[in-house]
């Protein structure tokens, strides 16, 4: 087996990447930095249906129905996008999760050009979603596609927050060939799908009950790593992926 094929990738970019390999269908986006390179880097992969929607509401229902349909899907937006796409957002996550779905929010601490800096992954747990937050484009890519298949194991919609300078820095990154994922399909199911009493009993306890088991498998994921800095009694305890290349636990080792 020949060594993996490694290029330079920003975090944006690194992100699209990860979702084509992920075996991604559906990417929807509005255009608000830090986040716009993500959909423009989709262009590059033809499996992949990509849109920039009227506005982040549509963007976030677009990514919804193709999930409900069983395709594995992706919305992005800056971290202010989700205030408009919270109406949706809010009831999508209590309906059980039929193809992967990640819904990627660029934060920008600092306010490079953003109106607030708002920290959404505080939103995340607002919205009782799994949360997932990389440190640089190798982890990007590997959390992307690791979202969706907690997504689809747990049934939970994921929330990937990362941060302007991830987002726009740049790093080495090691590719995979796409894993492919097929649609499984829609059946009408009123209980599972139609929000309104006394359905939303039932999927308020549903929700309750996987975000515990999330809480739970979260102590053994497999990007989780301990590690010792060479010459120093300082351990590194993180989530990350395989390489040690997390900006934060980067500057973390040097100290």
């Amino acid at each position: 087996m020949g060594c993996k094929k490694k290029v330079v990738l920003s975090g944006n970019e690194a992100i699209a990447r990860g979702f084509y390999e992920g075996g991604g269908k559906v990417a929807a986006s509005y255009p608000g930095s830090p986040t716009v390179e993500i959909l423009e880097s989709m262009k590059e992969y033809e499996e992949i249906y990509s849109e920039f929607s009227t506005n982040e509401k549509v963007a976030l229902e677009v990514a919804m129905g193709a999930s409900i349909y069983g395709s594995r899907a992706m919305a992005s937006m800056k971290h202010v996008g989700m205030n408009i796409a919270a109406d949706p957002l809010m009831t999508f996550t209590q309906t059980p999760i039929n193809g992967g779905f990640v819904l990627v929010s660029g934060s920008d601490p600092g306010m490079a050009s953003s109106q607030n800096e708002q920290d959404n992954r505080i939103f995340g747990k607002f919205a009782n979603m799994g949360i997932l937050a990389p440190g640089s484009s190798q982890e990007a890519k590997d959390f992307m596609k690791f979202a969706l298949d907690i997504s689809e194991e747990f049934e939970a919609p994921i929330l990937i927050d990362i941060s302007s300078r991830t987002c726009h820095s740049r790093g080495i990154v090691e590719l995979d060939d796409r894993v492919e994922k097929e649609p499984s399909g829609f059946e009408i199911d009123q209980e599972k799908y139609c929000m309104l009493p006394p359905n939303t009993y039932k999927a308020q306890y549903f929700m309750r009950k996987r975000l515990e088991k999330l809480r739970q498998y979260a102590y053994d994921m497999p990007i989780n790593t301990l590690e010792e800095v060479d010459g120093s009694d300082t351990l590194i305890i993180t989530a990350r992926g395989e390489k040690p290349t997390s900006l934060g636990v980067g500057w973390i080792a040097q100290i």
